[in-house]
């Protein structure tokens, strides 16, 4: 590694910020230069009837990795092709229905020109996004959006930096230019991104949701003492009962919390009384098919520990409990789970 040598103080602050001004700039300058050729290689795109081939060396082909994963996220099948392996074999990836995306600063570089004929061959279209509109790779391709000359932020100016930037941005706009053209939903997104906090976030209640087995319900008219005799399940324990009216249908929320402040208070009564006198009635609910953001939402707004899951009728299905949610989208655990929102609420919500 090579090590620090002595020199003049400067503001690196000032410096970092230069970098990056020099950046934006360049950005906005290229918005300003796009042109047809923009709306041309979309619509190739668009009408590819099998993937986008992304292909470039070194810095192109890490922007490159980006922007696949970028198509592919937002609806446009993708994959990349690094220059070098595909002179060696690689180039057997390419369908004849697939269009080859190809990304040069220079438009010179020898792999991927080398690749221009077979290319030609085995692809139904060649595409490019370059900064030299006289290089070989924007004379050569069906459609080429050229940015243009712009001002590396390197120092040595031998650094790649504005260029990729450049060209990531552009990328960028590509994918979601197409992602409008297709009219591509929230729905879509979710159908790829199952996993992680981003795929939670994504799901349907009814994905994440405490069900069967796992649900403590009880009609709203038996004792406390009873019902606490009776709810019994295993799995893990919420700390919430679903109270039912005789027609099934929710109408009340009862917590270990309420139960502990019975006994605080001294209400020994209580125990032997009907529940429904001591629930909470009509609590917030939330439907099934709900995303995972409102019920999130939901939790943090209200500042409750339990939403019941409703059917279309009002009877309960499922329960979200927030020790199962902590850590998605900043919900933090609440002391207090008695709920202020009606059942009259639902639609608002």
């Amino acid at each position: 590694m090579t090590s620090l040598r002595e020199t003049p103080s400067f503001d690196r602050i000032e410096f970092a910020r230069r970098v990056l001004q020099t950046e934006a700039a360049s950005l906005t300058l290229v918005a300003g230069r796009l042109d047809d050729s923009f709306t041309r290689l979309t619509d190739l795109l668009a009408g590819c009837r099998g993937r986008v081939a992304v292909i470039g060396i070194g810095k192109s082909a890490d922007v490159g990795q980006k922007l696949v994963g970028t198509f592919n996220s937002t609806g446009t099948r993708s994959y990349l092709l690094d220059a070098t392996r595909a002179v060696h074999g690689d180039l057997g990836m390419v369908h004849p229905d697939d269009v080859a995306l190809l990304l040069s600063h220079s438009g010179e570089s020898e792999e991927l020109l080398r690749l221009l004929g077979p290319l030609r061959r085995l692809a139904a279209a060649i595409v490019a996004i370059t900064g030299n509109a006289t290089g070989t790779l924007a004379r050569s391709a069906d459609v080429a959006i050229v940015y243009g000359p712009v001002t590396e932020a390197c120092p040595l100016d031998l650094a790649p930096s504005t260029s990729t930037t450049v060209m990531l941005a552009l990328g960028d706009a590509v994918a979601f230019t197409l992602l409008e053209q297709r009219q591509f939903t929230a729905d879509d997104f979710a159908r790829f991104h199952p996993g992680g906090s981003l795929g939670r976030r994504l799901a349907t209640v009814s994905e994440i949701m405490r069900k069967g087995a796992e649900l403590r319900i009880a009609p709203a008219t038996e004792t406390v003492r009873r019902v606490f005799a009776r709810v019994r399940h295993r799995g893990r324990r919420t700390g919430a009962i679903m109270l039912v009216d005789p027609s099934g249908r929710l109408a009340g929320l009862f917590t270990d919390s309420d139960l502990a402040r019975l006994f605080e208070d001294r209400k020994d009564e209580a125990l032997d009384a009907p529940i429904e006198h001591v629930m909470t009635p009509k609590p917030v609910v939330i439907g099934a098919d709900a995303r995972m953001t409102v019920a999130l939402d939901l939790l943090r707004v209200k500042k409750i520990s339990e939403l019941p899951v409703v059917d279309a009728d009002g009877r309960p299905i499922g329960m979200l409990d927030i020790t199962d949610l902590i850590g998605q989208d900043s919900v933090e655990p609440v002391a207090e789970s008695r709920p202020t929102l009606r059942l009259s609420d639902r639609r608002s919500a």
